[in-house]
């Protein structure tokens, strides 16, 4: 079991502290209104703020008529490109397609055989973190977190790298495209050792086999036997096409933007999209959906029964089921009106292996939830607006049928999405000399300096 740092400061000292805290730190909510502040960066009907201009991805949920918002399917595109159009290509090809999508967001153009045969063995190539970095970074201080310790490996590849600092394109390119092929094995390698050290199981570092798609590689590395079939593997590869990017407003993105303008090193960067996509109103989504299922397949007689599940759900939206929050995990989206193409892609890919490795159950009570939500949430909060499920609805299960541990949720969304994130800052260097700097108005008054005796 892993040693834990017990800190010097007492709970009662912090809930002194926490007053304290408390007196000076809370803005009134009508100040936002008076300075007409978008608070989240969002409109007053929850689009977002324009705040830049991107090639690499497009997401659409709704359109603009008379000044009005009109919902619509929802379409996500990656350069031009309907991402069904992408994963249809990719399985009619039989081949496995996040490597073709890395290349299609960084570069701009769907690549050719040759290219797509380089950018995999560059991947390959590169999988193999640097000599004793598992022994030294990873396995001398094990995490209880996935992210942060991906996090942590991920600042500490700074230093073992020769140009860290060299923000030219070349340099941020060849950092991106070695970091997108060791992202799987961090990920792989921290939860092996978390598995040793916090839960008294056997770890297994295998070693990396290059001609793998990534897809492969992460489910061979995961398991001890190194066994996985090829619709295991299809399926995981369409989970980190899916996943690999979502436009430049989603906060992960946004946050390596921002960092990527003020002229820091690619390390830095990168880890500030991972700080906010372990976020649970982010990446960390699809554990909150997992444990709700949980909870109302554990908690109905029939959690496949419609009014029964319609119950719950009203139950859960009141506050009086659940963890209280009154949210139903995996539902709705700032973008996404009629349906999040996604989630839409997850279900029809992942029903046939879900039934077959004995989740039907855990399938039909999600699809149940996704039916039946947008007429309890009329009911319960009496506002009828379309609403859909999002990705995290699905991308759980299909971690659970794939035998995906929990960890490693968030930190599989994250070894998808650094190919997005890489894009992105290679798009923001190229386009824009101007670091991001947005206003906070200060609403605090003037005080007169008191001095200590008179405090």
């Amino acid at each position: 079991m892993a040693a834990n740092y017990i800190s010097p400061i007492s709970m009662d000292a912090l809930s002194s502290l926490c007053g304290e805290l408390g007196k000076n730190n809370r803005v009134k909510p009508s100040d936002f209104d008076k300075y007409h502040v978008k608070r989240g960066l969002r409109n007053e009907d929850g689009t977002g703020v324009m705040a830049g201009l991107t090639r690499i991805c497009s997401v659409e949920g709704y359109y603009i008529l008379d000044g009005e918002r009109i919902p619509k399917e929802g379409k996500l595109s990656y350069r031009g490109y309907n991402i069904k159009d992408i994963i249809d290509g990719c399985v009619n090809g039989g081949r496995f397609g996040f490597e073709e999508v890395a290349w299609l967001l960084i570069f701009g153009e769907l690549p050719t055989q040759d290219q797509l045969h380089a950018i995999c063995e560059v991947f390959g190539e590169c999988r193999t973190l640097p000599d004793e970095f598992i022994e030294d970074m990873i396995m001398k201080h094990p995490s209880k977190d996935i992210m942060n310790k991906m996090a942590r490996c991920v600042m500490s590849l700074y230093s073992y790298d020769e140009n860290p600092d060299d923000i030219s394109v070349a340099n941020v390119l060849r950092q991106s495209l070695q970091l997108i092929a060791q992202f799987p094995t961090m990920m792989n390698s921290a939860y092996q050792v978390k598995r040793r050290a916090y839960y008294n199981k056997s770890m297994y570092l295998h070693p990396i086999k290059k001609e793998l798609s990534t897809a492969e590689s992460i489910l061979r590395l995961l398991r001890a036997d190194k066994f996985y079939t090829e619709d295991e593997a299809r399926l995981l590869d369409i989970c980190l096409m899916l996943h690999a990017d979502h436009g430049g407003g989603n906060n992960s993105t946004f946050s390596t933007r921002v960092l990527t303008s003020s002229g820091t090193d690619t390390y830095s960067a990168i880890t500030a999209g991972l700080g906010s996509l372990k976020g649970p109103r982010h990446g960390g989504a699809n554990i909150k959906v997992a444990h709700q299922m949980d909870y109302v397949i554990e908690n109905l007689d029939d959690s496949t029964n419609d009014k029964q599940v319609y119950d719950m759900l009203v139950k859960i939206l009141n506050k009086e089921a659940g963890d209280g929050s009154g949210l139903i995990y995996g539902m709705g989206h700032a973008v996404y009106t009629l349906s999040d193409p996604r989630a839409v892609i997850l279900k029809q890919s992942a029903k046939k292996l879900a039934i077959e490795h004995g989740f039907e159950k855990e399938f039909l009570t999600l699809d149940a939830i996704e039916r039946l939500t947008p007429k309890a949430f009329a009911d319960v909060k009496g506002v009828d607006k379309p609403m859909c499920a999002n990705v995290d609805l699905y991308s759980g299960l299909v971690y659970k049928v794939l035998g995906i541990p929990e960890d490693l949720y968030t930190p599989l969304f994250a070894s998808a999405r650094i190919a997005g994130w890489c894009a992105h800052r290679l798009e923001e260097i190229t386009t824009s000399s101007r670091i991001m700097r947005p206003a906070y108005k200060s609403v605090t008054k003037p005080r007169d300096y008191v001095d200590l005796s008179n405090r």
